[in-house]
């Protein structure tokens, strides 16, 4: 018997294992604001878990309780999220999907920050998400893949954002 043909086997097995157990890939987006607020102003804004629907223009209501808020968006569907740090500090809030983002996110979990940073006499606002897509399969259908995950995440992002910046700019 060849000693290479065993030898060959077993590094053809080796490599195409990792073929078929590929599963999703962690998707990442940041995105970022310019507000005419100083940071003080916008972190008193931001920090206050239980009242995104004051400034986030997709979001119908959040309701807290301890440490995990429920939030209903407009469009339909709701999911819950866990605070995991709000520091005064570093003006810097951290938070994550706590169980199932249904309908209303194509994602199936997340991690997401929100920090602020003075900026030219106003802030910075920088809001990222780590999350996986809704469909964590090999063979996503479309609307539940890495690209509807990324599509569906930066616009809940950027129209944040863009809440944001219109509350602390108009007075609010």
């Amino acid at each position: 018997m060849n000693i290479r043909t065993p030898l060959a086997t077993a590094f053809l097995l080796a490599t195409m294992i990792p073929a078929f157990a590929h599963g999703p890939t962690p998707q990442k987006v940041a995105e970022k604001i310019e507000i005419k607020a100083e940071p003080a102003k916008v972190w008193s804004v931001v920090k206050d878990f239980g009242a995104l629907q004051s400034w986030h223009p997709d979001v119908a209501k959040s309701v807290v309780d301890g440490q995990e808020r429920t939030v209903t968006l407009k469009k339909g569907g709701e999911f819950k999220e866990g605070l995991d740090v709000a520091d005064d500090q570093q003006m810097e809030l951290n938070y994550r999907l706590s169980g199932d983002a249904g309908d209303a996110l194509p994602v199936s979990s997340y991690s997401a920050a929100i920090k602020i940073a003075p900026k030219d006499g106003g802030s910075e606002v920088t809001w990222e998400g780590r999350f996986y897509r809704a469909d964590t399969g090999n063979e996503p259908p479309e609307g539940k893949d890495d690209a509807a995950a990324v599509e569906g995440m930066t616009s809940f992002l950027k129209n944040g954002l863009e809440g944001l910046k219109k509350k602390l700019e108009a007075g609010g």
